[in-house]
């Protein structure tokens, strides 16, 4: 196997390769580029086109989908995997993977859209570095597909393990042919966010102009912890992309369920208060007339929606920051 399809040991070990540029025996090039990001290129005349951002490590403790990039990378540098699609491999957050930690000091996932540029820092550096090579690979060659998968484990269960948070743009409607390739990649549910966002995908989808999702695959679990999390249909999905061999007509998206964002939670101060178990688990039901949270000044959140649930609920994050989200179920009607 190539030495460039070990990114991730060379990452986790802080080095640089002594290569820079390797080629396969079928004149794949791969191309390290800065730490923890890696481009793969077709050979001329196998090209469909496909660009593909897939970026794991954001938050470094969630390593199950770091492990999946891995082992597409391992098959793309011994041959057996054999691409059409350029592909741009991004570990997110190499010195939170290092030590095993959600972040060092900030969470890398609320810097981007020019977040870092208020912020300090290892990760308020990497946020903008991962701008930097997101935008250079983007913008390779225009009129050809943007394709950003950002892959991340949850802090917590979830009654629906597989899901998918879709950003938005104003006067750009969200596509249906994606959420049939989500659903034929495992994805059981997806968010459709109704309002900006500082997260990778959002700067993705809103800067770049790719299709960008991020895809939450399970609970986070140290390396070599993460047998219980299925991503079988996922891998095969991103193959089949990679390869460029995907089915022509997708299934459609019966069985996918869709919500959209009723209400942030957002804390406001050390004061911050969240009604809910520690151990409450994503998408749980929440009735109407619940205290969810409280906060200074008598600010309360009581749940009025029909049908709303929970995700994300975290009451430490720093103020200012969101602490949950309501959702409620959502139909297909605005997609195109």
């Amino acid at each position: 196997m190539l030495a460039l399809g070990k990114l991730l040991e060379l990452t986790l070990a802080g080095r640089e390769p002594a290569e820079k540029t390797q080629l396969t025996v079928e004149g794949v090039r791969m191309r390290w580029l800065d730490e923890g990001a890696l481009e793969v290129t077709p050979p001329e005349g196998r090209d469909d086109g496909m660009d593909l951002l897939l970026s794991a490590g954001i938050h470094g403790n969630e390593t199950a989908p770091i492990e999946l990039l891995d082992e597409l990378l391992h098959g793309i540098a011994r041959g057996e995997i054999k691409p059409r699609a350029r592909v741009l491999f991004l570990f997110g957050n190499p010195e939170a993977m290092r030590t095993g930690a959600r972040y060092i000091e900030h969470d890398v996932n609320r810097l981007f859209n020019r977040r870092h540029e208020q912020s300090s820092g290892v990760e308020a550096l990497r946020a903008c570095a991962l701008e930097r090579l997101a935008t250079a690979f983007f913008f390779y060659k225009e009129g050809r597909t943007r394709l950003h998968y950002d892959l991340h484990t949850a802090i917590r269960g979830s009654k629906i393990e597989q899901f998918a948070l879709y950003p938005y743009k104003e006067g750009r409607q969200h596509s249906r042919r994606e959420l049939a390739r989500l659903r034929a990649a495992g994805m059981q549910a997806v968010l459709l966010q109704s309002k900006p966002s500082i997260t990778f995908t959002a700067f993705t989808y809103e800067t770049l102009g790719a299709e960008a999702f991020t895809l939450e695959l399970g609970k986070a679990r140290p390396f070599g912890q993460n047998g219980e999390i299925k991503l079988g249909k996922l891998e095969a999905r991103l193959r089949a992309i990679i390869e460029g061999n995907e089915p022509a007509e997708d299934e459609g998206i019966g069985g996918l369920q869709l919500f959209s964002v009723a209400r942030e939670i957002i804390k406001h101060s050390d004061s911050f208060h969240l009604h809910l178990p520690a151990d409450i688990e994503n998408f749980s039901e929440l009735s109407r007339g619940y205290l969810l949270a409280e906060d200074l000044a008598e600010t309360r959140w009581v749940v009025e929606e029909e049908g709303a649930r929970i995700i994300f609920p975290n009451p430490k994050v720093k103020n200012g920051l969101r602490a949950g989200m309501l959702i409620v179920p959502a139909s297909d009607e605005q997609l195109v």
